[in-house]
């Protein structure tokens, strides 16, 4: 622990517009904020657009001596921030991450369990041509997700196609353009937010396809947003805001000293909603 210093940083790497729109990042900032204030501790953000950008934020935090500890949220393939917080001597906890193993302590999330659950599902409703809009492709959890995805799809014996989005509404709908003009199309399409969902069903309606008639839909991420949406959306659903609580909490470890720990989360579950159905007969 260092004295004197009683703020934790996180540094969100996304538009702001984005922010606002997505409920994982709120509820999980307002999870950490839960845990942290019951020890008299604060949350430090700040919202940057580039990596270099986030980089530099680490290094004038080091210097200013301004925070004890860093959430790393979003871990990408060989991501170079662990390796600059640990030259800086600013602990990291870890949101996330591709496995229980990391060198630093993290609260671990099993994207693959959620991914088989999403193809299971759609599976038993006869879906067999199954396509899946992604997050961005470097982030750790999106590789997890996608090879999960792909090789239940080819344990059901289905096709599966992988689409990359930003999570952006967009890049939802770029996506599911691109989906919907593969021949034969998909009967179902699994998105990994909410947000790129919503933007599905009203290209959906413009290319004169009935949701979940002739097109089922699914999102990772409950919310509001997929709740309200017409129809409602089918979602893997999560708590967020207990996945921030117990980052939080790993958090109060790490600057008390305690030791290297890998925590876990029970994994999303899947809520039906109107979004999903049999599939169309041929």
């Amino acid at each position: 622990m260092t004295p004197g210093i009683h703020a934790v940083g996180l540094v969100i790497r996304q538009p702001t517009r984005l922010l606002g729109l997505e409920a994982f990042s709120m509820q999980l900032i307002a999870g950490i904020e839960e845990a942290l204030s019951a020890e008299g501790r604060s949350l430090l953000l700040h919202i940057v657009g580039t990596l270099d950008a986030e980089l530099a934020t680490y290094r004038r935090w080091a210097e200013q001596e301004q925070v004890e500890a860093v959430v790393v949220h979003n871990l990408a393939v060989d991501d170079p921030r662990l390796d600059l917080l640990a030259e800086l001597a600013v602990p990291a906890v870890v949101v996330g991450g591709p496995s229980r193993d990391l060198p630093v302590a993290h609260v671990f999330v099993d994207n693959a369990a959620e991914a088989h659950e999403a193809v299971d599902h759609l599976v038993a409703l006869g879906h067999a041509r199954l396509a899946r809009v992604s997050g961005p492709v470097d982030l750790a959890h999106t590789r997890t997700r996608t090879d999960a995805f792909l090789a239940r799809c080819a344990h059901h014996g289905v096709t599966g196609t992988v689409v990359e989005g930003d999570y952006g509404e967009a890049s939802g709908a770029r996506a599911t353009r691109e989906v919907l003009a593969a021949d034969p199309r998909p009967t179902a399409v699994v998105f990994d937010n909410d947000v790129m969902a919503v933007a599905a069903l009203d290209v959906a309606r413009e290319a004169g396809l009935r949701v979940p008639t002739d097109l089922s839909l699914l999102a990772w991420d409950d919310s509001p947003l997929a709740r309200h949406a017409s129809p409602p959306l089918s979602a893997m659903s999560f708590d967020v805001h207990a996945l921030g609580v117990q980052v939080g909490d790993c958090v109060l470890n790490v600057v008390a000293s305690g030791p290297v720990r890998s925590y876990a989360v029970p994994p999303a579950h899947l809520v039906t909603r109107g979004s999903t159905a049999p599939a169309p007969r041929a």
